[in-house]
């Protein structure tokens, strides 16, 4: 554990996985970390693991579609300690053919990992630009850069959210704040993940998974981190990661 920081990293959308992955790194280095998540009570486990650890967490349930409880949710960060960082980790990754694909999926996918994204950077933004520094990072897909048959609502979407953090970036970068969004192409070793593999071809598809075919979470959160502490001089606006074995 590092010492402790005066300073706090918001993550928004911190699941059991990626999420919770990144809460875990950032508060290994000393931050106090706001964890939000549509259920409070799913963050039990991630904030008992951290202060366990010697850590500081802050978990709150939270929807990140209402604009009120964002705003709530990154003020009450940063009034315990000034905010250095906020991650966007909002899943929504759903897939439905075209013709099955209602208006309320459609809508619903766009609020969750595109709408919401754009009130957690707007709220960081106001935060951080009076003092002139900070982190806003989105977490990104494969979707965020090619459609997939079955995925029109879930890629509009993360394409809608490549375009707020290339926007953000363009315009508050000179500011220095630093937005970046990360492409995560690639399968990500969940539960989730693991379940669809198996559906699609049993235990065997399971076994034939090379080591480190599926990307683990921590190593999405030591991107972050990386990310984070980039010097100014060489900011990254956009990464993608993704492991040695899968094929672009």
């Amino acid at each position: 554990m590092a010492a402790k920081r005066n300073a706090t990293a918001a993550i928004v959308g911190a699941g059991d996985y990626i999420g919770g992955a990144i809460a875990k790194k950032f508060s290994a280095e000393g931050y106090t970390v706001f964890a939000g998540r549509r259920t409070a009570d799913k963050l039990q486990p991630l904030k008992a693991e951290i202060e366990a650890a010697g850590g500081a967490c802050v978990a709150r349930g939270l929807d990140a579609r209402k604009e009120e409880e964002v705003a709530a949710f990154i003020a009450d960060a940063d009034a315990h300690a000034p905010l250095e960082v906020v991650i966007f980790n909002v899943g929504a990754n759903v897939n439905f053919p075209i013709l099955d694909t209602t208006e309320r999926v459609f809508r619903k996918v766009w609020e969750m990992a595109c709408y919401s994204g754009f009130l957690v950077g707007r709220e960081a933004a106001r935060r951080m630009l009076p003092r002139g520094q900070g982190s806003i990072f989105f977490t990104g897909a494969t979707a965020s850069l090619r459609g997939g048959s079955g995925y029109a609502a879930f890629a509009s979407a993360k394409f809608g959210l490549r375009a707020v953090a290339q926007s953000m970036a363009r315009e508050l970068g000179p500011k220095n704040i630093h937005v970046a969004h990360l492409v995560i192409d690639a399968g990500v070793d969940t539960a989730f993940v693991r379940d669809r593999i198996k559906a699609a071809g049993g235990e065997e598809a399971l076994d034939r998974l090379a080591p480190d075919q599926l990307m683990n979470p921590a190593s999405i959160a030591e991107t972050y981190w990386l990310l984070h502490n980039q010097t100014r001089d060489a900011w990254t606006h956009e990464l993608d990661i993704r492991p040695y074995g899968e094929r672009w």
